[in-house]
C-alpha cells in the first residue's frame, strides 16, 4: 500500500475511498438530525407539546447505542461495501415515514427507528482504516469523521430553506422526506464505486460473528464489565420515557417490560462473549497475536468524555447563551442559536487536526493533552455569565470545542490499529460509548444548573485523563492469519 502523501484534490485510489465514504456518513448524519431544525414547524403542524418534542428529541438517540454495536458486527463479517450501502438504503425508509406521519406515534416511531442510521459512522471507520496505512490513518479517519459529522450543522443550515422552498404547511415533510430520496440514491452509487480493500489486499474477518474475540480469561471479564454500561442507559432512556419520569410515553407496565427485555439482552450478551471466546480461551494464544482489551476500554472511557460531551453541549448551548445574555446584551433566539452552532462547526476542521496531530506526534500524548484541554474549557465555561464579553465567551466555547473535536479525532486515530479484523466492532463499541455519555450527561443537565453541568464535564474528563494514562502506544506490527493460513504483519507506526 502506498505510503505517499495524501493528495484531497486527487479523486482516485484512497482518496476516493475516502470522499465517498464522508459522503456517505455526511449524508446519514443529515437524516440523523433533519428533525432538529424542522421541529417547531413539526409541532405546530402536528400540535405537539413541549413534553412530546422532548420525547422526539430522546427518541432519536436511543437506537443509536445498540445499533452501533449490531453495525460494528455486520461490517466485520460483510464488508463497509455491502454494509454502508444497505444502512443508507434502509435508512431511508424511516425518513418517509417520519416525513409523511399524521400522529405523535407514527412521528415517535419513526424517529425511534431513524436512530440506527446514526449508527453508520461505524462502517466508515473500518473503511477508512482498510485503505490508508498507520502513518495516514489519523489524519484519514479525522477528515471522515470531521467531514461527515458536519453532516449535522448542514441539515440544520439547509433543511429550513428548502422547506420554505416547498412552502405551504407540508414543506418540512418534503424536506425531510427529500433526505430519503438521496440516501437512496446514494446507496446504488456507493455499492458501485468503492471496494472494501486496495487490489490484493485481504479483507480479515472474525473467526465467529456476535461478540469481540478476547486474547485472555481476564479480558473476557472485563469486556463484560464494559458491555453493563450500555444496557443501563438503556434503562436510563427507558426511565426517561415513562410515566415515572413524568414523560408519559410509556406506561408503568410497558416500561417494566422493556427493563426486562434490556436486561435479557444484556444476559444473552454476556453469554454469546463466552459462547464466541470460549474455543479459542482454552490454551494459550501465541503472543503475536495477542492484544489488550484495556485499549478498547480506555478508548471508550476516551470518547464518551469527548463525542459524549460534544452531544450534550451542543444540545444545551443555544439556550444557555439565550438565559445569559438575552437581558443584559439583548441577544435574540436566533443569535444564540448561531453562537450556539459554533461548538459543532469547529468540528470540520479540529477532528481532522487531531488525527493529524496522533499521525504525527504520538497518539498517547495527543489524546491526553486533548483530554487535558477540553477538561480546563468545560472549567473555563462554568464562569461564563452575564458581565462576560459575547465575543469571550464565544472564543472560549470554540477553544474548548478544538480540544474535545480534536479528541474525538484522536480516539478514532487509534481504534484500527487494535486489530485488524475486529476494527468495525471495536469501533462500534467506542461510538456506542459516545451515545452513552450523551445521554448520561443530558440526564446530569436535568438535576443542576448548567455552571454545575460544565463543572461535572471538567471533573469527569480529570477522571478519564488519568485512564488515558494507561492505554499503550501502538508500535510495531499486528498479525492478522490470512485464509490459506499464512501471517500477514501490518505496520502500526
Amino acid at each position: 500500500m502506498s505510503h505517499q502523501r495524501l493528495n484531497l484534490f486527487s479523486f482516485s485510489g484512497k482518496t476516493k475511498i475516502l470522499h465517498m465514504t464522508w459522503m456517505a456518513f455526511f449524508i446519514t448524519f443529515v437524516i440523523w438530525f433533519s428533525h432538529a431544525p424542522l421541529m417547531m414547524m413539526i409541532a405546530q403542524s402536528l400540535g405537539l407539546d413541549k413534553s412530546q418534542i422532548k420525547t422526539i428529541l430522546i427518541l432519536n438517540v436511543a437506537l443509536t447505542i445498540p445499533a452501533r454495536i449490531i453495525i460494528g458486527i455486520l461490517v466485520d463479517k460483510f464488508g463497509p461495501k455491502r454494509t454502508y450501502s444497505a444502512l443508507l438504503a434502509a435508512g431511508s425508509l424511516p425518513c418517509f415515514m417520519f416525513a409523511f406521519a399524521t400522529s405523535f406515534e407514527q412521528l415517535a416511531l419513526a424517529r425511534f427507528l431513524s436512530g440506527f442510521i446514526g449508527a453508520g459512522f461505524v462502517i466508515g471507520i473500518r473503511m477508512v482504516g482498510e485503505w490508508f496505512p498507520a502513518k495516514q490513518v489519523g489524519i484519514a479517519e479525522g477528515i471522515y469523521g470531521g467531514w461527515g459529522n458536519f453532516g449535522s450543522a448542514a441539515a440544520a443550515g439547509t433543511l429550513p430553506l428548502l422547506a420554505l422552498a416547498f412552502g405551504g404547511a407540508n414543506g418540512w415533510r418534503y424536506a425531510i422526506a427529500s433526505t430519503g430520496v438521496i440516501a437512496l440514491i446514494y446507496s446504488v452509487i456507493y455499492f458501485l464505486n468503492v471496494s472494501d480493500t486496495p487490489k490484493g489486499s485481504t479483507y480479515f474477518k472474525p473467526k465467529k460473528a456476535g461478540a469481540m474475540e478476547v486474547t485472555s480469561k481476564g479480558d473476557r471479564t472485563f469486556y463484560i464489565l464494559m458491555t453493563l454500561p450500555l444496557y443501563a442507559t438503556l434503562s436510563l432512556l427507558t426511565w426517561k420515557l415513562s410515566s415515572a419520569a413524568s414523560a408519559n410515553l410509556l406506561s408503568m407496565p410497558v416500561a417494566l417490560s422493556l427493563y426486562v427485555g434490556i436486561w435479557l439482552m444484556y444476559f444473552y450478551n454476556v453469554a454469546k462473549i463466552i459462547h464466541v471466546n470460549k474455543e479459542h480461551l482454552q490454551q494459550p494464544i501465541a503472543a503475536i497475536h495477542q492484544y489488550k482489551f484495556k485499549q478498547v476500554a480506555i478508548l471508550d472511557l476516551a470518547y464518551f468524555i469527548t463525542f459524549g460531551s460534544e452531544l450534550a453541549v451542543v444540545s444545551m448551548l443555544p439556550l444557555y447563551f439565550f438565559e445569559i445574555f438575552h437581558e443584559s446584551q439583548g441577544i435574540t433566539m436566533v443569535q444564540a442559536g448561531l453562537l450556539g452552532g459554533s461548538f459543532a462547526f469547529i468540528n470540520l476542521i479540529a477532528r481532522p487536526m487531531g488525527g493529524w496531530l496522533s499521525d504525527k506526534f504520538g497518539r498517547k500524548l495527543s489524546l491526553s493533552t486533548f483530554v487535558l484541554g477540553l477538561s480546563l474549557g468545560y472549567f473555563g465555561m462554568s464562569q461564563i455569565n452575564a458581565e462576560w464579553s459575547i465575543a469571550l465567551a464565544v472564543l472560549l466555547t470554540m477553544a474548548c470545542s478544538c480540544f474535545v473535536s480534536a479528541g474525538c479525532g484522536a480516539v478514532y486515530a487509534i481504534v484500527p490499529l487494535i486489530k485488524r479484523r475486529m476494527t468495525g466492532q471495536i469501533a462500534g463499541m467506542v461510538g456506542a460509548y459516545g451515545n452513552v455519555g450523551g445521554v448520561l450527561f443530558l440526564t446530569v443537565l436535568s438535576f443542576v444548573t448548567p455552571e454545575m453541568f460544565f463543572i461535572v464535564l471538567g471533573a469527569a474528563a480529570l477522571v478519564i485523563l488519568m485512564a488515558v494514562q494507561f492505554i499503550d502506544e501502538p508500535k510495531g506490527h499486528m498479525a492478522e492469519i490470512q485464509e490459506d493460513g499464512s501471517v500477514e504483519m501490518i505496520e502500526l507506526h
